[in-house]
């Protein structure tokens, strides 16, 4: 089948790949030249593991092009993917203008019938001011040609996006027209062969599962958050909370972790679009302000266990930071927590030494060459002479480092723990302070 994606950033590139890399002829588009400049040399935008060798691969075999031509876009697909950025509105609501122009360029160019997929995270509704623009360009052509809209959201993880898409455990389709429906079960039937995970639905239900998946998660870690804050006043451990709680099937361990907050492109996005949407319907969710509000609390626990250690003045204290990325596998650092870590240093007068495997890049392009923060191509190197250590993201290769090393490395032993990636009876042993999220010491 031959299949148009709109947009390649991560739910665009990773769906055209995994789509090539079933045998599908995959077209993106994007009109960024210096994207699409970067897929044909050979290189990708974003940082994901696995996808610049699918990419490569599927580029090499014919099936994967890249184009910023709209008209070339529209009349390559029969099914057309719009999978461009919904970022939030000043409102907090989801901004749609990358969704409609890309409605309006498909209903200034088609010929013949197109499935339309709505794959961008978008609110309620949404598939409704897509047939509305696609409706007003055919009309303003004078032109009826035939049409459906579906709603297709992504549940894809960053750092395991690839996984995700082969190797999906549901795939949600919104849609009233049956010939969409059967064109979307050809397109995914390679990737649910062993089981049938594909869930059809009405367009709206298929919209708010999205939003419903994801703020579902950002409350179990909001909650697990405020339950290691209070853990802390009480002299509980959380760890052992998690565990006691988690072996009841009804709530799982997933998601069960606490730390300094979630960030990224997505959960706090679609916490407050879904805020804003019950909003204007009348039906505000107390719950999920609650959420974001103990979110954002959340990301200066670290900074009130720094200063509850050393003060509020850190003029002339410096501090490693491992960890950029709000989580690890990926370079994203929207939201991240490492942000306002970063920020609240700088307020208190301390400078930062970084590491990040993979987002020191990303850090640099957000930061500039402010002199308050310098980055280390290792670990280890990153602590020389710091009064302390902060981890903020759970890269895998801070786990099994060498805690003597570390305290060797270090100016002064203490660790600040926005991750709880050791046991602190362990830390203790060797001589070192450890302040953790709600670990008993």
């Amino acid at each position: 089948m031959k299949i148009t994606v709109i947009g390649t950033g991560y739910v665009g590139l990773v769906s055209g790949a995994c789509l090539a890399e079933v045998g599908n002829e995959v077209l993106c588009l994007d009109l960024d030249a210096s994207k699409i400049r970067i897929l044909k040399e050979g290189g990708i935008p974003i940082h994901e593991p696995g996808l610049l060798e699918m990419v490569q691969r599927n580029v090499a075999t014919g099936r994967l092009h890249f184009t910023t031509s709209i008209e070339e876009s529209v009349k390559f697909g029969q099914v057309q993917f719009i999978a461009v950025g919904t970022p939030p509105d000043e409102d907090g609501s989801a901004d749609l203008q990358y969704v409609t122009a890309a409605a309006r360029n498909i209903g200034k160019h088609m010929t013949e019938y197109k499935v339309i997929v709505d794959k961008s995270t978008v609110p309620v509704g949404t598939a409704d001011k897509v047939k509305a623009a696609l409706s007003e360009e055919l009309k303003a052509r004078g032109v009826d040609i035939p049409y459906a809209v579906t709603s297709n959201p992504e549940f894809l993880k960053e750092g395991a996006a690839v996984e995700d898409f082969m190797r999906p455990d549901r795939i949600v389709v919104g849609a009233d027209d049956e010939r969409a429906v059967k064109l979307m079960r050809e397109i995914y039937a390679p990737f649910i062969r062993n089981h049938d995970r594909l869930v059809v639905m009405d367009i709206r239900s298929a919209e708010l599962t999205k939003y419903a998946a994801n703020c579902m998660l950002a409350t179990r870690i909001s909650f697990m958050n405020e339950l290691a804050n209070l853990a802390d006043k009480l002299g509980a451990d959380i760890e052992q909370v998690r565990l006691g709680i988690g072996s009841d099937p009804r709530i799982g361990y997933h998601f069960l972790y606490p730390g300094c907050g979630y960030g990224g492109s997505c959960f706090p996005k679609d916490v407050q679009a879904l805020i804003r949407t019950a909003n204007s319907m009348g039906q505000p969710l107390k719950v999920l302000n609650a959420v974001e509000e103990a979110n954002d609390a959340q990301k200066y626990v670290l900074l009130e266990k720094i200063k509850q250690r050393f003060g509020s003045d850190l003029k002339g204290m410096h501090f490693t930071l491992w960890g950029l990325a709000f989580k690890p596998n990926t370079d994203d650092m929207r939201e991240a927590s490492s942000r306002v870590v970063i920020k609240g240093l700088w307020e208190m007068g301390a400078s930062i030494t970084a590491y990040d495997p993979v987002a020191m890049d990303e850090a640099k392009r957000i930061f500039g060459n402010d002199a308050r923060l310098t980055y280390a191509d290792s670990p280890q190197k990153a602590l020389h002479d710091a009064d302390a250590l902060i981890i903020v993201t759970e890269w895998k290769e801070f786990r099994a480092l060498d805690l003597e090393q570390i305290k060797l490395n270090l100016k002064t032993p203490i660790i600040f723990d926005g991750r709880n990636l050791y046991e602190p009876a362990k830390v203790a042993a060797i001589g070192m302070e450890y302040f953790a999220i709600g670990r008993r010491a």
